[in-house]
């Protein structure tokens, strides 16, 4: 089994917020916030009946019910780092992702809206 993942030190995160807002990110800016509100997610979500995939960064499997051990999961999340940002920071209500398909989402459970934001906005 994988490890969990771990949330980033709040000034990097900071740091790398500021950036994307700046527009000045980097790739290595985007790992680091992607996988910190991964992490903050399977904290506040603990489980493994959805998985939230952020390719090419990271995958994670939150939310309580069935557990998830071999195959094809019974929901998935799937998106963009830039998305997975937005939603997570609340920048982009999950709604507004869905409908536009910015985030595709799939199986019983995968509905990430009672969980976001991730940072407290």
């Amino acid at each position: 089994m994988a490890a969990r993942l771990r949330p980033a030190d709040p000034a990097d995160v900071a740091a790398a917020l500021a950036r994307v807002a700046a527009d000045t990110a980097e790739r290595g800016d985007l790992r680091l916030l992607v996988k910190h509100f991964l992490a903050v997610l399977e904290d506040r979500a603990p489980g493994h009946s959805v998985e939230v995939r952020i390719p090419p960064y990271a995958a994670v499997q939150v939310i309580p019910g069935v557990r998830h051990t071999r195959g094809t999961p019974p929901a998935v999340v799937e998106t963009d780092a830039a998305t997975w940002i937005a939603l997570a920071t609340g920048e982009l209500p999950w709604a507004e992702a869905e409908h536009s398909a910015r985030v595709r989402a799939s199986g019983q459970r995968a509905d990430l809206a009672p969980y976001l934001p991730l940072d407290g906005r």
